[in-house]
């Protein structure tokens, strides 16, 4: 039987620390106690939103009119060459969880926070790697009918930033478990160049799983405010994505403008140098409290 709460502040269930109250807000554990949520916002006609650690979310200061449901569901395990992962399991401990089993492909991935389940909603991806390139599977229950279904990587249309969960599936599926392929060998270079200079400079040159892991940890620490001491939920921006005409256009106007190639029609630019060049990295309004962190402008804080 779940434990359904009302009129919860949910400034805790943010690691930005803000917002309203919650109408309705249950905690589960099971699969079973998930539908049994279901059924209760169905039967009183109630939205819903299902969280993890709410380290992606901002809450509007009216609150949520429905149902809040916090995924608490834990477990994992090493099968052969995989990663199998309970959606509310945190995900930096399962990626420390693949590389001490000796697992390499996740640890591109550490020190971002959040629970594993919500790494697919919007393909969360760091140093040169992403969800999409490990993901085999996953188990959610479908909304529209109550039962557990499976998705293949490609039903989950995994881009930049951006998956079914976020777009066109929005809301339907609520996620249980994971299971990523990975591999026993060593990474392999080429390496993100921010990365590969932290190994250059540690005289690093064929870096273990760990060894990548630890500079990540190192790299992130050094850049970004921990949630758990500075509220903020982590890199707020994403970097835009234009058509390589434009990015032609802008680069002969700002020749020093990063850039990257996506396909053979578009490129990505920095969201963080074009926050820079507009005056706004380590910006603080006095109003709202808000900030923009002095090492990372794509961060916004809560001050």
């Amino acid at each position: 039987m779940i434990d359904i709460q009302e009129n919860i502040s949910l400034a805790m269930y943010s690691t930005m620390r803000l917002g309203g109250r919650a109408r309705f807000l249950t905690e589960i554990q099971t699969a079973d106690q998930v539908i049994e949520a279901l059924q209760f916002a169905q039967s009183q006609e109630l939205k819903f939103i299902v969280i993890g650690c709410g380290s992606n979310i901002v809450w509007q200061d009216c609150g949520f009119d429905g149902l809040v449901i916090i995924n608490h569901i834990v477990g994992k395990r090493i099968e052969g060459n995989k990663l199998v992962v309970a959606a509310g399991e945190n995900w930096d401990e399962a990626v420390a969880y693949s590389v001490e089993n000796g697992l390499s492909g996740l640890e591109f991935l550490s020190l971002i926070p959040g629970s594993a389940g919500a790494t697919p909603v919007q393909n969360v991806g760091a140093y040169g790697s992403e969800i999409s390139h490990s993901l085999i599977e996953l188990s959610a229950i479908d909304t529209t009918t109550n039962n557990i279904v499976c998705l293949q990587n490609q039903d989950c249309e995994l881009a930049y930033r951006s998956s079914i969960f976020k777009t066109s599936q929005k809301n339907r599926y609520i996620i249980l478990e994971l299971t990523f392929g990975l591999s026993r060998q060593e990474p392999r270079p080429p390496f993100y160049p921010a990365l590969q200079d932290y190994l250059n400079a540690k005289s690093i040159r064929t870096p273990s799983a760990l060894e990548i892991r630890q500079a990540v940890i190192a790299i992130r620490s050094s850049k970004l405010p921990d949630p758990a001491k500075v509220a903020n939920n982590g890199s707020f921006f994403a970097n835009p994505i234009v058509s390589r005409t434009k990015a032609e256009a802008l680069k002969a106007e700002f020749p020093t403008m990063p850039s990257w190639p996506v396909d053979d029609n578009n490129v990505k630019l920095s969201a963080a140098w074009l926050i820079d060049q507009a005056g706004l990295k380590d910006f603080h309004d006095p109003k709202t409290g808000m900030a923009t962190w002095a090492s990372q402008p794509l961060v916004l804080v809560n001050e």
